[in-house]
């Protein structure tokens, strides 16, 4: 949030699996507690930030986390996380990639994407 008042562009890589997740990383208004009184609509950063939700079969991705060495989640988690998913949809904003491309390329088609909908500064 504080970017935002920088006016910066921000990257940020999670999961994310649920609604309330990114209800949180949006308006950083935690789910389980009642909203704050005194937080305003212009600490909700939910229309200017856009989702990139990654797409692929449970067999797919697992056969690309067996040839990862030393990450942090072990193949036995991903049914769960699949289990737990609840992809973005309306209101949200995001788009969808299929990650059964090569890795370059989902990069490259995801940054052309952004780059179209990015203003140009001169």
């Amino acid at each position: 949030m504080r970017e935002k008042t920088c006016s910066q562009y921000v990257v940020l890589a999670c999961s994310a699996l649920t609604r309330a997740y990114r209800r949180a990383l949006t308006t950083g208004q935690n789910t389980c507690i009642p909203p704050d009184p005194w937080q305003t609509n212009e600490d909700d950063i939910s229309l200017q930030t856009l989702f990139i939700h990654l797409q692929g079969s449970v067999e797919m991705i697992s056969e690309r986390m067996q040839k990862r060495r030393g990450h942090f989640m072990p193949v036995t988690l991903l049914q769960s996380q699949f289990d737990t998913l609840e992809p973005p949809g309306e209101p949200e904003l995001f788009m969808v990639f299929n990650v059964e491309k090569d890795i370059s390329e989902i990069v490259s088609e995801i940054k052309a994407k952004l780059e179209c909908m990015t203003p140009k500064h001169s």
